[in-house]
């Protein structure tokens, strides 16, 4: 085999192409695909990934050579890579998009690298310039520094060659560790002087010391904890456990490591938990549970891909356990998907009771140094052989998935939106799986419209579970007219009376409440009540959320806030709220119901990892009566003592412009209706709205999913959408709204010459500026059996020329390939 003398580099950058480097010949003989290296870009140094390496030499321009590697091995496999290109050529992104969005931020390195002299570092004049002095000085000065900083300082544009020259002189170094932005946790350790492992000499310590009763005390309670005498290896004891549990004071252990007694070592320790849990045998499935686990082996003999269709409470997580318990006994690794956080809380300490140690959870509320922690386990084959989490966990390095699970499938959080890729992690994960040759189990009460289709023309297996656990029967459900209500003036707050009833009666009867609004903050926006202005966000095109806890207008696109104003900024008449959120919810039930202990769980109030685990914890302890949050308290959540749930507007999820609406409004209201009576008793759902004849609203009421189904499909149909036909949109954006306009227009010109009347648009989407940016959309139907692939190209085409022309040379054009 050739030795590489060239490496193609994946840069984590939105860049069609991967780079070639040339590998310097120190190089050649460790190089790997997969590994990461430093490299030279322009003026900034980035962390790349190999994707290739070989011996062709680059045509029409000369390599730069890579700095170095940062790796013993590679930390990305092959298969990885694969399935990057998969979700880059499918998505219609960058594999540096994709790269960006796999690995945690501590394995990442940018522009920010800081440059170190060696340690061993001699000063030996004759092997470098004054230009080499120049640099080392202003290094010494500052220690570690920086490459901005360093260019700052010495009034120089371009360093990169003056420190690659210092690099092969062995002056300075990469410092690897800042690089990364990841440190390994290092504790102290006490341990018995290497001298003193024979009892005699011991016996002459402890008379030396023997006036020291301390003295004595620490280093008996070292040798009992410790075992050193014992015939097994000493157990290693941390300092700060030995001085808690000994209760004595670190100058005591100080003196005893300075008389020569102790010694302090340092001992790298991982972040994650690996205490030992005690585990338990999982529950029985019942008859129900059997045969439908019994059907899903029997598909997947058949198909690689099944849907579980189970009602709220019937048990779908039982089965799911049963089946990773299969895959764990063939030695195969298996992938919990969950659409949200606040559902992995709840979750992992049920999973952990029958897996133990091999659980790993994965999300975007662990500390990044955590996250690269439980990347380098999976990668090292260090005890995880499942993982509990979120849609990024799709991009862990697994060495043999043999099962992904994709529970509540139907959810919209699967979707990335921005920035790219925008994959949804459903169809990525059974793309996954495939390449795994593993089988995929989608779960859910509410299947996607999609999903459901995919297993009723076979393409999918199809398991339906219909009976509830323990045969709890579903919730009453009652609509509240609350229109009538309020024309016959019963109704003056939020609040219908029945609801207010309720919410008595159950906490009268020691039960608990849940109530959901699919809106955060306090209220949607602020009016003058004399000229009607309503305050805006300056970088965005949409009015200010009211947070009345931070006294604060908020928006949810950019993140802009300025304090709630006191009077009308425009003619200083008074402001008032319009519409509700989960905060106003919240003070309102408080003062309607003062006794009760009432929480809110919602983004603003679970932005900690530790926030989700203490909200669900202590409603499942009764320490809270009401509950009130957003569509995340809808989704799987099993809470026995919840007798009674609010749905204070079904109206605002049915009037949403999206040809999704109604598939979302039933399966939110159904999903949070499924809260109710969950073990013990039958639950009630109150749902409040204008239009209680809604045909949703009435398929909600009978939990009539397929006739849902058959409504959107016959819709579908007709107006050509998903299943029938694929969607892609097209956002143009740009800061100047004249050029967004006339690249909008021209794109979808040549678009029509391409694919005629399946364009639509350009048109406004539901926010038209988001940070600064205008935003035009085109839309694309393309029937389902046409060449995707063909379609993307020719996309491809069409954008190419239109930012080929000098006047949109700096315009963004970005595909959400079928947008959720």
């Amino acid at each position: 085999m050739q030795t590489p003398q060239y490496a193609d580099i994946i840069l984590p950058l939105p860049l069609a192409n991967v780079f070639t480097y040339a590998v310097p010949p120190t190089m050649r003989a460790t190089l790997a695909v997969g590994m990461r290296v430093i490299l030279p870009v322009q003026r900034k140094i980035y962390t790349g990934i190999v994707y290739s390496v070989h011996a062709q030499q680059p045509e029409g321009f000369e390599a730069r050579e890579i700095i170095s590697v940062l790796d013993e091995r590679p930390i990305v496999r092959r298969p990885q890579l694969q399935f990057w290109e998969w979700i880059a050529g499918y998505y219609q992104c960058f594999l540096g998009d994709v790269y960006k969005a796999a690995l945690p931020s501590g394995l990442k390195l940018e522009s920010e690298t800081q440059v170190a002299l060696l340690p061993d570092f001699e000063e030996k004049s004759e092997q470098f310039s004054d230009k080499d002095w120049r640099v080392i000085d202003a290094i010494r000065q500052t220690k570690t520094s920086s490459i901005k900083e360093l260019e700052k300082l010495l009034d120089t544009k371009n360093l990169l060659p003056r420190l690659k020259s210092l690099l092969e002189k062995q002056a300075i170094v990469v410092n690897e560790a800042v690089l990364e932005n990841y440190r390994p946790r290092r504790e102290d350790f006490v341990r018995l002087h290497s001298n003193l492992h024979n009892e005699e000499r011991l016996k002459t310590v402890f008379k030396e010391i023997g006036r020291s009763k301390k003295q004595v005390d620490l280093l008996l309670f070292y040798l009992d904890a410790s075992q050193v005498f014992g015939q097994k290896p000493p157990k290693e004891i941390s300092r700060r456990a030995l001085l808690k549990a000994s209760d004595i004071s670190s100058t005591i252990l100080r003196t005893l490591v300075d008389k020569g007694i102790l010694e302090i070592y340092q001992k790298e320790i991982s972040r994650l938990d690996f205490s030992v849990v005690e585990t338990r045998e999982r529950h029985a499935l019942n008859s129900y549970q059997e045969k439908a686990y019994g059907e899903i082996l029997y598909h997947f003999r058949q198909k690689n891909t099944v849907l579980l269709h189970g009602v709220t409470s019937s048990g779908k997580t039982e089965i799911y356990i049963r089946l990773i318990e299969e895959t764990l006994r063939l030695g195969r690794q298996a992938l919990y998907l969950l659409p949200e956080i606040a559902l992995t809380a709840q979750l992992t300490e049920r999973l952990k009771q029958v897996f133990g140690n091999r659980l790993g959870v994965y999300h975007s509320k662990f500390a990044d140094a955590e996250r690269v922690e439980i990347w380098n386990n999976l990668l090292r084959n260090e005890g995880y052989e499942i993982i509990l989490g979120v849609r990024s966990s799709i991009f862990l390095p697994f060495r043999d998935l043999g099962l992904v699970i994709v529970d509540e499938e139907h959810e919209t959080s699967y979707k990335q939106f921005d920035p790219a890729p925008r994959y949804h992690a459903r169809n990525a994960a059974i793309v996954l799986a495939s390449m795994h040759g593993a089988k995929t189990l989608l779960g859910s009460a509410t299947p996607s419209i999609e999903s459901y289709n995919n297993a009723l023309t076979g393409k999918f297996g199809l398991v339906e579970l219909t009976q509830r656990y323990a045969d709890i029967a579903l919730p009453e459900i009652v609509a509240v007219d609350t229109k009538e209500l309020r024309r016959k003036r019963q109704m003056k707050t939020m609040y219908s009376p029945l609801l207010l009833e309720k919410i008595e009666e159950a906490l009268t009867n020691n039960e608990q409440v849940i109530l959901f609004q699919n809106r955060r903050g306090y209220a949607p926006y602020l009016e003058c009540t004399a000229c009607a202005t309503v305050p805006r966000c300056k970088n965005c095109d949409v009015s200010l959320t009211v947070h009345k806890a931070f006294n604060a207008l908020t928006c949810h696109y950019c993140g802009y806030t300025k304090p709630i104003p006191a009077r009308c900024p425009d003619c200083g008449g008074e402001l008032t709220h319009r519409g509700f959120g989960t905060e106003r919810i919240n003070d309102e039930i408080g003062e309607l119901f003062p006794q009760a202990r009432i929480a809110r769980m919602d983004l603003d109030t679970t932005r900690t990892k530790t926030a989700y685990e203490k909200i669900i914890a202590d409603f499942e302890q009764h320490k809270i009566d009401i509950l009130i949050g957003t569509q995340m308290i809808s989704k799987g959540l099993d809470f026995e003592r919840v007798s009674l749930v609010g749905i204070i507007n079904a109206d605002n999820l049915l009037n949403y412009p999206d040809f999704r609406a109604h598939e979302r409004a039933f399966q939110l209201m159904a999903q949070v209706s499924g809260r109710a009576g969950r073990k013990g008793k039958r639950g009630m759902v109150i749902l409040q709205t204008s239009n209680p004849s809604h045909p949703v609203i009435q398929q909600v009421i009978a939990n009539d999913y397929k006739a849902m189904f058959r409504q959107q499909m016959q819709e579908r149909e007709l107006f050509k959408y998903p299943p029938y036909f694929r969607l892609i949109y097209i956002n143009v954006r740009h800061r100047d709204l004249q050029i967004v306009n006339k690249a909008a227009n021209y794109m979808a010109e040549r678009l029509r010459a391409v694919f005629g009347s399946r364009v639509l648009g350009p048109d406004n989407p539901p926010v038209t500026r988001i940070q600064n940016f205008f935003i035009k959309r085109i839309v694309l139907k393309i029937e389902a059996d046409a060449s995707n692939e063909e379609a993307k190209r020719l996309i491809n085409t069409v954008s190419e020329q239109v930012r080929g022309l000098d006047l949109f040379k700096s315009l963004q054009i970005g595909l959400d390939v079928d947008p959720a």
